[in-house]
């Protein structure tokens, strides 16, 4: 349909994200006077461009293709799936990149096992019903010697909390709904935050009290501001993790040279050039 090959309902538990891309096509798209798409992908991935050059790489929820778009200017070979309708969204904003976006579910990829190079998934697993077995469903589709990298949010940041609370509702909203509520609220919380900044001696505590119980993005931005804002409050499932879970889970699929990234959480694995058991048995005589 459209392009894109379906292997998903035309409507799922992602559909916030379809709405929300679909509305925010280009918004967080690099382009010739900012490149904070591509700084967001260094740090949450590591991966340099000598290390994706020529690679055939799997973009775990593309969206509508943020960073996609990077991965392909630094010469890898990108398939991008996502459960949402986001991937048509991408599709068209990668045109005539080396670029091929699927609707799929991380739980039953259309691939088979050690297909890709590398992969990587940022800011999305946490997402799903089951943020531990999409994690460890995406190993199997790397060839040896091959590298996963995935950001999830982080369990460390209490200021969460509120906005937790709010999401009991916000999220069974309808997505234009809640987009309109956001539209009235978040501009005068962010001035309210920039305002309170400003104070002598107690603005800045004042302003992280009212961050905390009214938690809005703050990028000054205004469409960032809003995009990042219902991308929080929207999706139906949303987890937060640890640094030790992610290692853990990692470890289980028998990935190696585990590396903790820049941003919080963001951890790295290879897989094995040779199986486990293959390299610990013992040499037969």
């Amino acid at each position: 349909m459209r392009g894109v090959p379906r292997f998903v309902d035309a409507h799922n538990y992602a559909d916030s994200f379809g709405f929300q891309w679909q509305r925010y096509a280009r918004t967080q798209l690099d382009d010739a006077r900012a490149r904070e798409s591509e700084l967001d992908f260094g740090r949450k991935t590591g991966f340099t461009p000598e290390q994706l050059r020529g690679k055939l790489v799997l973009d775990v929820g593309c969206g509508m293709g943020r960073f996609a778009d990077v991965a392909t200017r630094l010469g890898a070979r990108v398939v991008g799936i996502d459960l949402s309708a986001a991937a048509e969204v991408a599709a068209r904003n990668l045109a005539g990149r080396e670029f091929r976006a699927f609707q799929a579910d991380v739980f039953n990829l259309p691939f088979a096992p050690e297909s890709f190079d590398h992969i990587y998934s940022i800011g999305v697993l946490h997402h799903t019903p089951d943020c531990e077995g999409a994690v460890k469903t995406l190993p199997q589709y790397l060839k040896p010697g091959g590298s996963l990298a995935v950001w999830l949010y982080s369990a460390y940041n209490r200021w969460y909390r509120f906005g937790d609370l709010y999401r009991k509702t916000t999220h069974r909203l309808p997505a234009t709904s809640l987009h309109a509520c956001l539209r009235v609220i978040v501009p005068p919380l962010y001035a309210l935050n920039r305002g309170l900044r400003h104070i002598p001696g107690i603005g800045r505590p004042l302003a992280g009290l009212v961050h905390h119980l009214f938690p809005v993005n703050l990028n000054p931005n205004p469409e960032w501001r809003l995009l990042d804002t219902f991308d929080w409050y929207s999706p139906q499932y949303q987890s937060k993790h640890t640094y030790e879970q992610v290692f853990r889970w990692f470890e289980s699929c028998g990935l190696e040279d585990l590396r903790v990234l820049e941003v919080p959480i963001a951890v790295r694995g290879r897989k094995p050039l040779q199986p486990i058991q293959a390299r610990t048995s013992p040499t037969q005589g």
